[in-house]
């Protein structure tokens, strides 16, 4: 029997954000289902207004037949923001480009995850390998050290919630709200999302952090980078808040609102 009841199907993968998710979803009423690690999701096709949470290699195998659209914020977002929200150089390449950089860089694959985004002294120090094309797509960046880093949930150009999640690169996870930081980081966000955000999805994570060493002294926000919301670490982030940036991130495609579709990104892509 198909029913319309929405549900959240997690990836078989167990994680403290889909125990929180899943505690969150069930709190208000909906279905939670892990989907086999193999095999296909039959249960979950009988079903409407099915939402996904978990990593884009599986969705690339199960999205289609749950019928969910992802959104994911585009590969270049980043280096189309005005320096006063980066804070450093950051452009676009592929892997064959890099490749010649004869400086240290931070360079990473901007939504896969076909080598590790790591600071490389050259050019010469990136990882190598036949899936590895020189044509893949990479992101540049100047070195830079974050003294704290802040993971915001954000829905329709507003911050629902959001968590401290490392102080100087090491994991140090702490509710945003009444955080020291509370203020500056919310008042960050504000104006970057107020100049920016029409370049985002409606449902999406935007991690942004304190600069240690900013070149005037003074204190410097800047933005990390924007993920997609249904394959992201909540930290202390409040739960039921995530939960709705994250329904709306990865959400039935007959409710996908029209400006999201640039945003809705093919399987394929995914895999």
């Amino acid at each position: 029997m198909v029913t319309e009841q929405g549900f959240l199907a997690l990836a078989p993968q167990y994680t403290t954000t889909s125990e929180l998710l899943s505690a969150s979803a069930r709190r208000r009423g909906m279905d939670v289902e892990v989907l086999p690690a193999h095999g296909g999701v039959d249960t979950a096709m009988a079903r409407r207004g099915g939402h996904y949470y978990g990593g884009p290699a599986f969705a690339a195998r199960v999205v289609d037949a749950l019928e969910v659209a992802l959104l994911e914020p585009s590969d270049d977002w980043l280096t189309t923001l005005p320096y006063e929200y980066t804070g450093r150089r950051i452009a676009m390449a592929t892997l064959g480009e890099a490749r010649g950089l004869s400086r240290p860089a931070f360079i990473k694959p901007p939504s896969a995850k076909s080598f590790p985004a790591a600071v490389y002294a050259d050019g010469s120090c990136l990882p190598a390998g036949p899936e590895l094309s020189p044509e893949v797509p990479v992101q540049i960046s100047d070195v830079v050290t974050w003294a704290a880093e802040f993971r915001l949930y954000v829905l329709d150009g507003a911050v629902r919630t959001g968590s401290r999640y490392a102080t100087f690169g090491r994991l140090d996870a702490e509710r945003l709200e009444g955080h020291r930081h509370e203020g500056a980081v919310l008042d960050f966000a504000d104006s970057l999302l107020a100049a920016c955000g029409d370049g985002l999805p409606s449902a999406v994570v935007v991690d942004i952090g304190l600069l240690a060493t900013p070149e005037d002294g003074a204190e410097r926000w800047a933005v990390v980078e924007a993920n997609m919301a249904w394959f992201s670490n909540c930290y202390a982030a409040d739960p039921d808040r995530a939960l709705d940036v994250v329904l709306r991130s990865a959400g039935p495609r007959t409710q996908l609102a029209e400006p999201d579709g640039r945003f809705c990104r093919s399987p394929r892509t995914l895999a």
